[in-house]
Parts: structure tokens; sequence; C-alpha cells
């Protein structure tokens, strides 16, 4: 391997609080010193400094409390021939770009911290030589690894890193990692479309800095006074659960927040199927699904969830690369209804949550605790729901037979794959695409849910798409 040497460098550690210094994920390890750090300067409009957005609070409260910065991406297998200009390129094009990727916080404006966007400056471009008779792959995933592990100082260090692996004096993989804060998944997807097109019209939409004085202004603060009061409505007619929704054994000692996954293999036909029955998006008959299963589960209905609305419909929001997703609100009552019937009663709830789901998260929160301590500890509203797969249109093919979709659901796979102390929603179900399923992810407390009861709970969701893929009159189950 090279000797390390620094092309030039900045002072990442300059007189910052360690208190924004957040950890990272992911099983870290040590790593050889780069073989360069090449600067790349880049100089950007947009600048300027204004307080968070409704989008980065909810974001930056979330990692806060579970103490991470999240980070977004991995790594990617380069093209034959790519060169590490190139990649200096591709790295200068995303700061240039888009004012998130430049953008670090400020905690010196008061009891709050602002966003600055910066207008010019450099950010590092690792380059990690691979060992000459060593596999590259192995080299990409230990940076990955590393870098996913390596705090994040919010105010000092930039938003995206990124790093090469070189093999033989080639270029062989790119490791690309981004703080959640600039970026929510829509946003990402914009940005690599971008990326691969080299696009050089203007950026459209409502930046960053033009949101948070969007959201000051008596526009935005009607959208959030409307916001509030439909939460209030909803918070206020939840039913109130038992202690312990779910029965089961003492909480097992260690970690609280349990992370299980359904590798499940029937689900998405499945679900796609209910969808073009019902009309419905596919997003939706999931939620629908989530709900029955959990309703089944506790026996308590109406279901209140709270689904990740992405905010990509308003004016000038749908293509920014920027951190807009927030937590919707809404309550399902399942009663007598076939599964057709739970999708029909979900969407029409969503539209309540969707059109609600852009609002500033402090006076949620603080709505939340002033009607917890109204009611009582049993209003819970700790059901979260993302979908983080792209919306893909039907193909318009067959929908496999019931008896293959059986089959299918049945090579299913679920283990744990995690098991922490960092704070969490009570119940979070991620929903991702593989390439032989769909993966549904799910964090439980397991002091409020045993451990026992979250595999049947998953296997439920995807026993009830495939027993309704055929079967339109399929019971939900819920009294």
């Amino acid at each position: 391997m090279h000797a390390s040497r620094t092309v030039r460098t900045h002072d990442a550690d300059h007189a910052v609080s360690r208190t924004v210094r957040l950890p990272g994920e992911g099983p870290g390890g040590a790593l050889s010193e780069p073989a360069e750090r090449v600067a790349v300067a880049f100089e950007g409009l947009a600048a300027g400094a204004e307080p968070l957005t409704w989008g980065q609070w909810s974001l930056w409260e979330a990692m806060v409390r579970h103490g991470s910065w999240m980070p977004l991406g991995g790594t990617k297998a380069l093209e034959p021939g790519t060169g590490l200009a190139d990649l200096a390129a591709e790295l200068r094009y995303l700061v240039t770009r888009y004012p998130s990727m430049r953008t670090r916080l400020r905690f010196d404006g008061g009891p709050e911290p602002l966003q600055e966007v910066a207008g010019a400056g450099e950010v590092l471009l690792e380059v990690h030589d691979a060992p000459a008779d060593g596999d590259p792959a192995a080299t990409a995933a230990a940076v990955e690894a590393h870098h996913r592990h390596a705090p994040l100082d919010v105010a000092a260090d930039w938003p995206v890193r990124m790093a090469v692996v070189r093999h033989r004096g080639a270029p062989t993989h790119l490791v690309a990692l981004i703080c959640h804060l600039a970026t929510d998944a829509a946003g990402a997807r914009t940005m690599l479309r971008e990326v691969a097109e080299r696009s050089t019209a203007p950026a459209e939409g409502l930046q960053p800095l033009d949101q948070a004085r969007w959201q000051r202004s008596p526009a935005g603060q009607r959208q959030d006074g409307r916001a509030l009061r439909h939460h209030e409505q909803l918070l206020r007619s939840a039913p109130l659960l038992p202690p312990h929704p779910l029965s089961g054994s003492t909480p097992p000692p260690g970690p609280r927040y349990w992370t299980a996954e359904l590798h499940a293999r029937a689900l998405g036909p499945a679900a796609a199927a209910v969808a073009r029955r019902t009309g419905a998006t596919p997003t939706t008959v999931l939620l629908a699904l989530y709900a029955v299963a959990l309703a089944r589960a506790t026996g308590v209905n109406p279901v209140v969830l709270r689904p990740m609305v992405g905010n990509r419909f308003r004016p000038g929001l749908a293509d920014v690369v920027c951190m807009l997703s927030q937590l919707g609100l809404c309550s399902v009552d399942l009663a007598g209804a076939t599964v057709d019937e739970a999708v029909d009663r979900t969407r029409r709830a969503t539209l309540g949550a969707y059109k609600h789901g852009y609002y500033d998260p402090r006076r949620f929160a603080e709505l939340l605790d002033r009607v917890s301590r109204e009611r009582g500890a049993g209003l819970d509203v700790s059901r979260v729901f993302n979908d983080r797969r792209a919306e893909v249109p039907d193909d318009g093919g067959p929908v496999p037979a019931a008896a293959e979709l059986r089959a299918a659901g049945e090579r299913s796979g679920f283990r744990w794959a995690d098991r922490t102390d960092r704070p969490s929603e009570r119940l979070f179900l991620n929903v991702e695409d593989r390439s032989d399923g769909v993966l549904l992810s799910f964090t439980a407390d397991v002091h409020h849910v045993p451990a026992e009861r979250v595999e049947p709970l998953l296997r439920d969701l995807e026993g009830l798409a495939v027993a309704a893929a055929h079967d339109p009159a399929v019971p939900s189950g819920v009294h």
C-alpha cells in the first residue's frame, strides 16, 4: 500500500462541541490510512443560514434520540476505465448542485441549531489501495464499514463521505455515504438520476433555505395550524391501550429494542394483486395489512398508525434533494371489514395523514405531551410504517396462482437482525425491495411487545396478502 499523503486538507476538529458529534452505525473496525486525500473544491449558489426546516427537525430529533447520524448509501463497483478525476468530478457535481450536500449545522444562534449552506469550500475524496493480491471488494466493504461507524460532527464535517478503492492502480469501487439529514430516499433517487445524466439545468424547486422561510410565512403557519388541529382531533379520539396489549413472557434482560427481518417471498405479488383489484397503491395495501395484523394481535381497534409522508406532491418539492419526509397520523377502524374493505378504509384514512403530514414537529411534540397528560399513559401513537420502495407501475402481468403464492410464502425466511438500547418507536416497520421478495424490517420494544409475538405478526401480514390475492371476500378477522 502507498504511504499516506494528503493533497490538501482542512481541520475538521476545530473548537466544536462534542455534543454534536454523532456516532455512526454498523460494525466499525480498524482501517489503514488512505493512500491519498484529494481536496475537491466547490462553489455553489444558495448560501446562507436559516432555522431548520420541518423535515430537518423531524430527522434531527430522531438522530439525537437514536444517537446516530443515520448514513444512507453504500458501495458500487465501477466501470472499467473510470478514472480518479471522473470520481472527483462526480463529488464536485454533488456538492455544487445540491445545497443540502454542503450544509452543516450551527449551534451559536440560540437554543436551537441553524442550517448553514456554504457557498464555497473543499470536500475530501479518500483513495484506498487494495492489496495487489487481494480482493478489492473486501477492501471496499472495510472502507464502508469504517465510515458508517466513524462519528460525524454535524457542525464541522460535510454530510457526504466519498472514498475510492483502487486495485493495481485502477479505481474499482466507489463508497458513498450521506447523512440522512441531507436527503430522504426520494431525494436520493433524484440525485442518482441527475448524477447519471449530469444534468446542467438549474435545480428545480424550493431548496431548504427557501423552505425554512416559507414555513415561517403566513401561508406556512396556516398549514401548520391546520395540521395541528387535525392531529389533536385524532389524538383525543384514539383508543387507549392497556399497559401490555400483547401478553407474553417477562421482558428479556439486555437490550430493549429488537429488530427482526422477514424476507417475504410472496408478499410483493400478493399485495400487487390486491392493489390491482382495489385500485389502491401497493403502499396503501401494505399499510392496511399492517393495521389488520396489529389489530388481530392486540385486539385493539381502531388502529392508530404513523405512516411516513414523503411530501413530494406539494408545490415546488417534487425533485428537491433534501429531507422532506415526516410522520403522518391516521386512525383506521377495521371492525367487520374484509381485507379489500380494510384497504379502502386505510386509503381514506391516509388522505388526511398525507394532507396534514407537513408540520412543525416541535409543536406536534408539545401537543402529544399535553394530550397524553390529560388522557393518561394508554395513549400510544408509536406504530410507524415506512415504505422505502420506489413506486413501480403495474406491469399488467398475470397474478401467480394461489398454490404458487402459498409455496412462496412457505419459503419466506425470518431472522433477528439487531438488538440495541438506542431508543426507537415501540413498533417501526420498514419495507424494502429485494431481488426475490420484499424485506420487512420490524423494530419492536420488547418491554411492550414480547419477542415471541413478532414473527407470528409479520407472517400473519404476509399470510393475509396471500389469502386475499385471489379472494376479495377474505375477512380481516377484526371485531
